[in-house]
């Protein structure tokens, strides 16, 4: 938040939505940034081995939505984040097989919502949401491979 209001304050985001391409660029170096030293210093890989890969696959998934913010690409956040998490949450289930059943279907009803609530608010297109969906799947689906 203190971020958003740095930058609102000098004027490099016109609103919270952040809905042009060019204002987008430095709040995705700021949170690639932040991911990093979260990844250095509160996360290592020997205490925290689950968690620091989904950390990892979010900063993955972080650099390629910038990455695609310079050939004027704009991927969906939102979208970015509910299907790396259902993607990370269905991975614990499944290394730690606690089998509950509940979970999984609730994250797929919320990247429903998440969705749903971005075409209605014309905040995205559905191009836009596919890519958030992959940008966020993939990543995860990489490293799941790595440390499940």
């Amino acid at each position: 938040m203190a971020l958003y209001f740095l930058l609102r304050h000098t004027g490099k985001v016109d609103s919270i939505m952040i809905a042009e391409i060019e204002q987008r660029k430095l709040p995705l170096v700021f949170q690639s940034f932040l991911i990093i030293l979260l990844l250095r210093k509160s996360i290592p890989l020997e205490y925290y081995f689950e968690l620091h890969f989904f950390f990892l696959g979010a900063l993955f998934s972080t650099l390629f939505a910038l990455g695609l913010l310079f050939a004027k690409i704009k991927a969906s956040l939102h979208m970015l984040a509910i299907s790396a998490l259902t993607v990370f949450v269905f991975g614990l289930n499944t290394h730690y097989q606690t089998g509950n059943i509940y979970v999984i279907p609730f994250l797929l009803l919320m990247n429903g919502f998440v969705a749903s609530s971005r075409l209605v608010m014309e905040a995205h297109t559905p191009k836009e949401l596919i890519i958030g969906l992959l940008l966020g799947s993939i990543p995860q689906m990489a490293f799941l491979f790595i440390w499940l």
